[in-house]
């Protein structure tokens, strides 16, 4: 067959998907599966939430392939209408969003409840993406970071206003990643760091008292017993796990219900208790094996935009990873940044599994074949 016949082109192009990535994120997302199931043993009313959790994988590994598929370069055209729907979504949402717990951070259609800034985060990735692979040349400027500051500041205000501040914090570190990549001076950031500095007493009165106390607490400057509940039985769940765990739907703390919201912002305690040390380690590692291709995805792209979004969304992963870890481990304050691949949740699983699509679409169209 000739080497210039699509369907040979086709297979070529195929033969650089990595099979290794894949693989990965299936294994992290069905053990995300079990453990959900486990945490929710003895729940009734939350029996299905895996099912509904299952769907949304098989959608999303689905979605992997399909975006593979596409040349992520014809969304870099996309990028005005991309943005300005995700900003239109996040306004709709923060004005008739469903509340819930003092916050409007999710949409209900048609019975199908879904959080719109987990997907606005990968549709600014990819519109930010795009901005700044326009202006690398002028990236050394100051104006042209302040510009691309401007041009996420928007979509990380909406978030924070529904009020999410976690997720407004994620999307500004996606910047941050992005902005230095595409060549932000240090001089810099270390200007932008000093003035926020400078804001910090701005910022701390716009903050709602949960979140006050979260940081206090975290910080030993109050003792406040329901914001150090959970963070306590998060210790004593990690702690009595031990180097093999308790077993799968074993785990103490909790099967008898003492850890709340264990299958979202403590899931990982669940996975210390019931499979130990070891279990932990193993999935840190699968995580971190995820954030590595997706670094390399960058590394191989063949232009700006392809190496952007790929470090977009390797930053979402460690970083998500990195905090959540951190806070049941108790080294960081409580937010509530979910665990990726493995705590529930519907709208994050589904728009990070696309992410990893837009990824395998860099890494199968870099420049060098032979790689």
């Amino acid at each position: 067959m000739a080497a210039g016949d699509p369907t040979h082109w086709q297979r070529r192009l195929w033969r650089h998907f990595d099979y290794g990535l894949l693989a990965a994120t299936v294994a992290v997302t069905f053990f995300g599966l079990a453990m959900i199931y486990s945490a929710n043993i003895g729940t009734p009313d939350r029996q299905d939430l895996v099912w509904k959790q299952a769907t949304f994988a098989v959608v999303g590994l689905v979605g992997i392939v399909a975006l593979a598929a596409l040349d992520y370069q014809l969304l870099g055209s996309l990028e005005k209408p991309i943005y300005v729907t995700a900003n239109l979504v996040l306004l709709l949402t923060r004005l008739f969003g469903y509340e819930q717990l003092g916050a409007k951070r999710w949409v209900s259609i048609g019975g199908i409840t879904f959080q719109p800034s987990e997907f606005a985060k990968l549709m600014i990735i990819i519109a930010l993406a795009h901005f700044l692979a326009r202006r690398e040349a002028r990236m050394g400027r100051l104006r042209t970071v302040l510009l691309s500051l401007a041009y996420i500041a928007l979509p990380a205000l909406l978030i924070f206003q529904q009020p999410d501040l976690s997720t407004a914090i994620v999307l500004l570190v996606i910047w941050l990643a992005m902005a230095f990549t595409a060549g932000m001076r240090l001089r810099h950031l270390l200007l932008l760091f000093l003035i926020v500095a400078l804001a910090t007493p701005l910022i701390w009165s716009q903050l709602e008292p949960y979140q006050h106390k979260r940081v206090l607490q975290f910080l030993g400057l109050i003792n406040d017993p329901d914001t150090q509940y959970n963070i306590d039985q998060a210790r004593i769940a990690i702690g009595s796990g031990g180097w093999l765990g308790k077993g799968f739907a074993r785990g103490s703390q909790s099967q008898l219900h003492f850890l709340k919201v264990r299958h979202t912002d403590f899931i990982f305690s669940v996975i210390g208790e019931e499979m130990g040390f070891l279990g932990g380690t193993l999935l840190m590692l699968l995580l971190a094996f995820i954030v590595y291709r997706a670094c390399r995805a960058a590394l191989l792209a063949r232009d700006t935009f392809g190496r952007l979004i790929a470090v977009g969304i390797a930053t979402l992963i460690f970083f998500q990873a990195t905090v959540n870890i951190g806070m049941n481990l108790g080294l960081l304050p409580v937010t509530g940044i979910p665990l990726p691949f493995v705590s529930y949740g519907r709208s994050a699983l589904l728009s990070l599994l696309l992410g990893l699509g837009l990824v395998e679409s860099v890494v199968m169209r870099y420049r060098k074949l032979d790689f």
